[in-house]
C-alpha cells in the first residue's frame, strides 16, 4: 500500500493535519477542509472519505469503507477503527415514499434525515457493518461484523446482528495497554 507523501496530504488543505497521518494514495477524499485528522490515523486503500469528519489519535479505516459525513458529521475518538468494508452515514434519504429520493433532486422535493455519529474511544466496528445517522458508540463498543447499528451503544459491550443488540459486556483490558502505549511514546 502506497501512501501520500507528507506535502501530498497538506496540499490537500485538511482542516487540521496531525503528525504521522498516512492516507492512501488509492482513497478518495472529498472536502477535506472540512476535515480533521489527529496523530497516528490511518486511511487505507479505496476507501471514501467525505464531509464533516474529525478523527481523534490512532484512528484507523480499513480498506474499501464508506465514510459519509455529510454536514451533520462523523467523529471518531481516539483509538477508534473500521474494519473492512464498513458504511458509516450521517444522512440518508427518507425511503418511505412520501418524497422523492437521491443527489439528482432538489432538496425541496426530498426528506433527509441529518444526524451526526460519534464513535467512542477505543470502538471496533466489524467488517462490513452499517452505521446509520445519529448512532453513538460507547466508549469501547465493538460491532460484530455484518451488523446494522440502528440505536446507539452502551460502553464497554460487545453488539452483533441486524438490527444489532447487545450481546455481552466488553473487556477493558486494554486500558492498561494503552496507558503503556502512550507512556512508551512520551518517553521515547
Amino acid at each position: 500500500m502506497a501512501y501520500l507523501s507528507q506535502k501530498a496530504l497538506e496540499a490537500m488543505g485538511f482542516a487540521r493535519l496531525g503528525r504521522n497521518v498516512k492516507i492512501s494514495d488509492k482513497a478518495s477524499i472529498y472536502e477535506a477542509e472540512k476535515m480533521e485528522i489527529g496523530d497516528n490515523s490511518r486511511i487505507d486503500d479505496f476507501c471514501v472519505v467525505s464531509g464533516k469528519i474529525v478523527m481523534g489519535r490512532n484512528v484507523h479505516i480499513a480498506p474499501l469503507c464508506l465514510v459519509a459525513g455529510g454536514n451533520p458529521g462523523i467523529t471518531f475518538e481516539d483509538f477508534s477503527g473500521l474494519a473492512y468494508h464498513v458504511k458509516v452515514f450521517s444522512q440518508s434519504d427518507d425511503y418511505s415514499g412520501a418524497t422523492m429520493t437521491n443527489p439528482t433532486v432538489p432538496s425541496v422535493y426530498k426528506a433527509e434525515v441529518g444526524k451526526p455519529v460519534h464513535l467512542g474511544r477505543h470502538c471496533i466496528v466489524g467488517a462490513g457493518a452499517v452505521l446509520t445517522p445519529g448512532v453513538t458508540l460507547g466508549e469501547g463498543t465493538a460491532v460484530g461484523a455484518l451488523a446494522l447499528v440502528l440505536k446507539s451503544t452502551e460502553p464497554w459491550t460487545i453488539y452483533a446482528g441486524t438490527p444489532a443488540r447487545r450481546v455481552k459486556a466488553r473487556s477493558r483490558d486494554l486500558l492498561a495497554l494503552e496507558r503503556d502505549y502512550l507512556g512508551a511514546e512520551y518517553e521515547g
